[in-house]
């Protein structure tokens, strides 16, 4: 069985999870696939260069620990994301079942979507566990926002989401996965559990909401954000549209600073 995840952090989660036997499987059939799917240009293809770019300015928004090792590491991520698809592939064609493991969290989303148009034709079994709003544990009750979220010894209880999706299932959650192509628009987001493309200011009014005429730290503005709004959505994303409202005289820099992160910023 395939265990397929669309961050890293839920992959290496996984894998431990495998490794301490709190579910049967193999660690060397996790596939990672954070190919960040609800962003960007989606008629290029995976393994183009345009993804792999898009893969690497995300990666870089924070600025953080980007010596040149590092920044070579990171250039290599896009072709680890194809080399994990070329891996599925290659199981899948030779009979092997797949699990999916995703949220709402609009990147997991896509990718299950993704997924299912690719595997539409090809005839192998596919099950999937979404992670549900809450669960319970030892008798608190726990919310994620996505896998990302999830501890090793959590997957003992996820396991029992699990369910194997039909093939109208399937044809079904391609063709909405062809419909966001078609649309192709800059973003894609889950509103009331759908998935639907839109523009790429479409988060903007919550920065713009939480940032003052107060000078704040970058960091701190985007901290608030995450824990405000728990959307799935991750803090580069909101770091590149700030370097967009700060391009078009919406928020102005009051004390700049190598790493974008550290720099103080305010409302216009």
């Amino acid at each position: 069985m395939l265990e397929v995840l669309f961050g890293e952090s839920g992959a290496a989660c996984m894998e431990i999870a495998i490794e301490k036997g709190v579910i049967s499987g193999s660690s060397e059939k996790v596939i990672c696939l954070a190919l960040m799917l609800d962003i960007g240009d989606i008629k290029e293809k995976i393994d183009s260069s345009y993804r792999h770019n898009l893969i690497f300015d995300m990666y870089t928004q924070n600025g953080y620990d980007n010596d040149e090792d590092t920044l070579k590491e990171l250039k290599k991520a896009g072709k680890y994301y194809t080399d994990e698809y070329k891996r599925l592939i290659n199981y899948v064609l030779n009979g092997e079942a797949i699990r999916i493991w995703y949220s709402n969290a609009p990147y997991e989303m896509c990718g299950f979507y993704y997924i299912c148009d690719l595997l539409k034709d090809i005839g192998t079994e596919i099950f999937a566990i979404k992670l549900p709003d809450y669960i319970k544990i030892d008798d608190i009750v726990v919310s994620f926002q996505s896998l990302e979220e999830v501890g090793p010894e959590q997957y003992k209880t996820l396991i029992n989401y699990q369910r194997r999706i039909s093939e109208i299932e399937l044809k079904m959650f391609s063709n909405a996965w062809l419909m966001l192509v078609e649309e192709n628009s800059a973003l894609r987001v889950v509103v009331n559990g759908r998935l639907i493309g839109v523009c790429e200011d479409f988060y903007d009014n919550l920065i713009y909401k939480h940032i003052g005429y107060e000078p704040i730290k970058e960091v701190r503005l985007i901290g608030n954000i995450l824990g405000f709004y728990q959307l799935g959505v991750k803090d580069w994303w909101y770091a590149s549209r700030i370097d967009c409202m700060i391009e078009n005289n919406k928020i102005k820099v009051i004390e700049d600073h190598d790493n974008k992160y550290e720099r103080i910023i305010s409302k216009l």
